[in-house]
């Protein structure tokens, strides 16, 4: 990939948050991961998120995602930013996944608020420190209050970014003027994690997105980062409202690993759309909507791998 002014930034700048493949028997699909992986740097990608929401990794065990972080860092370290899914709702296990990401040879981590407990501030503040302090790898804040049930405050991101080891925000509680805040006022590389939000974000001065989407679509997620990182607002508003209903179908209707891995089996990329439970496959009354969308975006569906087995 030739260097744009979107590139070369420490957790990359098109970073999908990649979904974790599995067998038809619900093994994790370690081949098929580094295909996956492979196929989305070579599309655009200089970062993927590896055990993330996205990647089950609630459903995953540790062993798995530390085999996931070497494959992966194994199949395309030497060209993109690998970031570990490593945070959870409990510091000394988000300790021992970090442990286990560095050993794995990752670059980097994503860590989530603790999530369920609900912790005050000075809780959220103790966490992130004690995960920075753990290992040498830089750290993205993982901000999502739908999940996790409490914001991380404007001030307590203030104070998290004076931690050396904190470089990075992904943002997903869609507060404008947070955000702005947070731009204003620290060095943090923030990232829209919306994917709805990139173009707004980057105008803001955020560098990048953390997408599901781009599973999908990840070369136009490409020229939409680039174009905005550029200042070139008119094309990369040009490719927001092409983008508009694909990340409607992927991000609306059902979650969004469920319909990225039944997409990537619609393109033949993946050979099964399997998740784990709670997560079930999309049946064919949820699938309607999302191939609508795929059709107002002007995907000509028949041509997809002439799936006919999974389009309701």
């Amino acid at each position: 990939m030739a260097d744009t002014p979107a590139r070369n930034l420490p957790f990359g700048s098109l970073v999908t948050a990649m979904v974790t493949p599995f067998t038809a028997d619900g093994a994790v699909d370690f081949d098929a991961t580094a295909a996956l992986a492979a196929k989305l740097v070579d599309d655009g990608c200089d970062g993927l998120v590896v055990s993330g929401t996205t990647g089950e990794t609630s459903t995953l065990e540790d062993s798995e995602k530390e085999d996931l972080y070497r494959v992966v860092v194994e199949t395309v370290g030497d060209r993109a930013r690998v970031i570990a899914g490593t945070g959870t709702n409990h510091t000394s296990h988000s300790v021992e996944m970090a442990r286990r990401a560095e050993r794995a040879g990752a670059h980097a981590q994503l860590v989530v608020t603790p999530y369920y407990n609900k912790p005050t501030q000075a809780g959220v503040l103790a966490h992130f420190d004690a995960v920075a302090a753990a290992t040498d790898l830089p750290i993205m804040i993982y901000d999502i209050p739908g999940r996790s049930a409490i914001p991380i405050t404007t001030e307590t991101m203030l104070r998290l970014a004076e931690n050396p080891k904190i470089g990075a925000l992904k943002d997903a509680k869609a507060d404008f003027a947070a955000v702005t805040r947070v731009l204003a006022s620290t060095d943090l590389d923030v990232y829209s994690g919306d994917d709805g939000l990139t173009l707004p974000w980057m105008a803001a001065g955020a560098v990048g997105v953390v997408s599901v989407s781009a599973h999908v679509a990840t070369a136009a997620f490409r020229a939409l980062v680039d174009a905005a990182a550029a200042g070139d607002l008119a094309e990369a508003r040009r490719v927001h409202f092409q983008l508009d209903p694909v990340i409607r179908a992927v991000m609306t209707h059902i979650p969004g690993a469920v319909s990225a891995k039944y997409i990537l089996h619609l393109q033949g990329v993946l050979a099964n759309a399997v998740v784990r439970l709670p997560l079930v496959e999309a049946d064919e009354h949820e699938l309607r909507p999302i191939l609508a969308d795929l059709a107002e975006a002007g995907w000509d569906l028949d041509a997809l791998d002439g799936r006919e087995d999974i389009r309701a």
